[in-house]
């Protein structure tokens, strides 16, 4: 079964950084947009940042924006998440997953890994 494989996650204090990042083997991604998604316990898993297949375009979520920065290398087929200045409520379990293109419906990407947990100490 193809899944991405996520690495980075740990303890930090407020104020911290992180890099995650991911990798899907066996399948390239040059042809998919990767999105890195967030659930923290009793929430709904959400899309915190996405990258278009070529890396042309990002988006974040308001909630990240300025703190997060997504890059990748499809050399590597891997994809990258910084992020910085990080606060409280950043903490959960970060997953990355592919699609065709960016979207916020969580349902409709692919290749979900089992993720790596981010805690964000005050």
């Amino acid at each position: 079964q193809l899944q991405f494989v996520e690495s980075g996650g740990g303890l930090v204090q407020s104020g911290g950084s992180l890099n995650l990042s991911c990798t899907l083997s066996g399948f390239t991604l040059d042809y998919y947009a990767v999105g890195w998604f967030r659930q923290a316990p009793g929430k709904e898993r959400e899309r915190v940042s996405c990258i278009s297949m070529r890396g042309v375009s990002t988006d974040h979520a308001d909630s990240v924006k300025g703190r997060f920065t997504i890059s990748r290398d499809n050399a590597k087929n891997t994809v990258y998440l910084q992020m910085t200045s990080l606060k409280f409520e950043d903490t959960g379990a970060y997953y990355c997953a592919a699609r065709g293109r960016c979207s916020n419906n969580a349902e409709s990407w692919s290749f979900w890994g089992q993720g790596t947990s981010v805690t964000v100490s005050t």
